[in-house]
């Protein structure tokens, strides 16, 4: 049998560590797992979920929309000025996401317009079939109504609280505390917590409401036209599973 040389053996080894590996920076730069890369089966790196925006902070469009006046167009309802979405309030609806979403924590910050006394809106979440009851789809809402934001809303929807008869009040579900909101005009910021047919709310850092066994774990994202101007500056998502 022929033995290599020592020497040979040394030059083999050096080479295949210098061997050029695998370049993992030229990936996704632009969608919601930007900031993450799969490695192969050696490195073991796995993909977590990252926050992404649904309102990309220029235009509507990414966004569906339902209005109770058929002949009315986005455009009469919505507009983005300054990177800030203005919902005038009337004729009554919301804006859609095009797409269903299930397992996210979904940050929103809005306010009142300034000036005015703040009105009605909220956030639908697990939106499903349209027209549900009125305008509004089948869907679990989380109210952002001025004086009573972290409320429930039961559209077709429903979810268990521990504590429901004292805070039931038929489809409604009220908040535990009061004092959560900032004074009209200003920002406030909502978080929302979805994790299968479990859904929590903080309204400014504190837990408003929360309630478990849902009846529905996934659907479409909706933002109200109920009545009074309304502005939302950011609209995040993060997936959670």
């Amino acid at each position: 049998m022929k033995h290599r040389h020592p020497l040979s053996l040394l030059c083999l080894l050096v080479a295949s560590c210098c061997t050029e590996q695998p370049d993992y920076t030229d990936r996704d730069t632009d969608g919601p797992l930007a900031d993450n890369y799969v490695l192969g089966a050696t490195g073991g790196k796995v993909p977590q979920p990252t926050e992404f925006a649904l309102f990309n902070g220029k235009d509507l469009s990414n966004w569906d929309f339902e209005l109770s006046d058929k002949n009315a167009e986005m455009s009469d309802v919505w507009s983005v000025e300054d990177g800030i979405i203005i919902c005038k309030g009337t004729p009554a609806g919301y804006l859609r996401t095009q797409k269903p979403y299930g397992d996210y924590e979904l940050t929103v910050v809005y306010r009142w317009a300034p000036g005015t006394q703040g009105g009605n809106s909220g956030v639908l979440l697990h939106a499903s079939t349209p027209r549900e009851l009125g305008i509004w789809p089948k869907c679990l809402e989380s109210q952002l109504e001025a004086g009573s934001a972290g409320d429930f809303w039961q559209l077709g929807e429903t979810i268990e609280v521990a504590d429901a008869d004292v805070r039931q009040k038929g489809r409604r579900i009220m908040r535990h505390t009061d004092d959560v909101e900032n004074p009209l005009g200003e920002w406030n910021t909502m978080i929302v917590r979805c994790n299968a047919g479990d859904v929590s709310v903080t309204v400014n850092g504190t837990p408003t409401n929360s309630g478990t066994h849902g009846s529905a774990e996934s659907g479409a994202i909706c933002f109200q036209s109920e009545g009074a101007e309304i502005h939302f500056k950011e609209i995040r998502l993060t997936p959670i599973r």
